[in-house]
């Protein structure tokens, strides 16, 4: 018994001197919490099993207060060993939470919530045909070079003399609801960070605190450091806040984009109103005015004219074949359909005809008939015992896909 308590003891002091990020990524596991608890000493495990049953944050003064005067002594073993192993970590300070909003006595001209919503989606919209299409902004972006780039570099692709495509993850992020590509940009935003001399720490506080914030309000830009300065003008871009000058002061205003930073991808998503119309006839009419919504539906349609406030095309096998060979999927075009369905349509079942639906898949799978398999072709075998051992060895390595045993030819898988 002593043997396995000090082999406990040690990994538990490996454990404990693990960088902090791992450390956290270990208690995912249920058997490193349970070995954790069980390793550790009576009263950190008293505290531990005493604190789940409390909400919120614990003060140290008022754990202290949970000991005699004789057993302060084992309380502070206890407690250096629980921060030691991070089951207590150090909570943010009051100061550090959300600004305090400007009076209106202040601001003028503050937008409402529609209109900042409208804000939010029209610089989101502008950002994401900046990525994907250059020529269509009618309002280039303030956002450096090198940080478009960042984003561009997963989403194109661009050979020599030739335009930028999407690739196969371009087309696919541009089919994600809003959120979900909300949460991609800002991942590569944050993961990038380092390259721009910007601390990912920093970051991801300022960019979580300002989740926080309401919206609509409006919030002195002097209460920000240099650093969040330049940070909120490029979110400013990205459509999470709005910037406003006053005759003395310069105030943002978080949009609903921000706030959704700070909950997960399922709460944050909404049923947003649909716009395409597909029928029975291949016909697509999307009623929009988006720029944004009429390049998507030449991913995989044959847009033939557009009106202010509608676009007109057609699914063709030609259009889709496009598309499939971009890497953008039957069931991707499906469900593109039927989550942007027009509400006079949204509400039939099935929302897009099924004979449309059918066929986008019959197309796909006509395409993906012939697989190509990278391989090699023997022959001039110098005798028949080489070329039915060659044969033996590939079947046995499942690397065989064809031979002639007459000729002595042999194909077999390239690796």
């Amino acid at each position: 018994m002593p043997e396995v308590r000090i082999i406990a003891k040690n990994f538990m002091d490996m454990v404990a001197s693990m960088p902090a990020m791992k450390l956290d990524k270990l208690y995912q596991n249920a058997f490193i919490c349970e070995a954790i608890l069980r390793s550790l000493p009576p009263l950190a495990k008293k505290y531990v099993l005493q604190l789940l049953h409390i909400d919120g944050p614990v003060s140290a003064k008022l754990l202290a207060e949970w000991v005699l005067p004789d057993g302060l002594s084992k309380h502070k073993v206890a407690v250096d060993r629980l921060v030691q192993l991070r089951v207590f970590v150090e909570a943010l300070d009051s100061g550090t939470l959300p600004r305090e909003s400007m009076p209106s006595n202040i601001t003028v001209r503050l937008p409402t919530l529609e209109d900042l919503e409208t804000y939010a989606l029209e610089q989101w919209e502008r950002f994401l045909l900046q990525l994907i299409s250059p020529s269509h902004v009618d309002k280039t972006l303030n956002i450096s070079s090198s940080l478009m780039k960042v984003f561009q570099q997963r989403l194109l692709s661009q050979r020599d003399r030739e335009a930028p495509k999407l690739t196969e993850s371009g087309f696919q992020f541009l089919l994600m609801d809003t959120n979900a590509q909300l949460w991609y940009i800002i991942r590569e935003y944050i993961s990038n960070s380092e390259e721009r001399g910007v601390d990912a720490g920093d970051l991801i506080s300022f960019m979580l605190e300002l989740s926080f914030h309401v919206i609509g309000e409006a919030y002195n830009i002097n209460t920000l450091t240099d650093f969040q300065r330049n940070i909120i003008k490029d979110l400013a871009d990205l459509g999470l806040v709005k910037l406003q000058q006053g005759r003395k002061e310069s105030w943002f205003i978080p949009t609903k984009l921000a706030t959704n930073l700070s909950v997960s991808m399922t709460e944050s998503s909404s049923r947003k109103e649909g716009f395409v119309v597909v029928e029975t006839n291949f016909r697509v009419y999307a009623y929009s005015t988006s720029k944004l919504h009429c390049e998507m539906l030449r991913l995989f349609s044959r847009v033939e004219y557009q009106l202010p406030n509608l676009i007109v095309g057609a699914i063709t096998k030609e259009s889709l074949y496009n598309a499939f060979e971009n890497g953008i999927t039957a069931d991707q075009i499906v469900s593109f359909f039927r989550q942007n369905a027009h509400p006079r349509v949204a509400q039939r079942i099935p929302a897009v005809p099924e004979n449309v639906t059918d066929q986008i898949r019959l197309w796909e799978s006509d395409l993906n008939r012939v697989e190509m398999t990278e391989a090699y072709y023997y022959d001039e075998f110098p005798s028949r015992d080489v070329f039915e051992g060659a044969c033996d060895c590939a079947r046995e390595w499942n690397g065989l896909l064809w031979e002639d045993s007459k000729k002595m030819h042999l194909v077999v898988k390239s690796e």
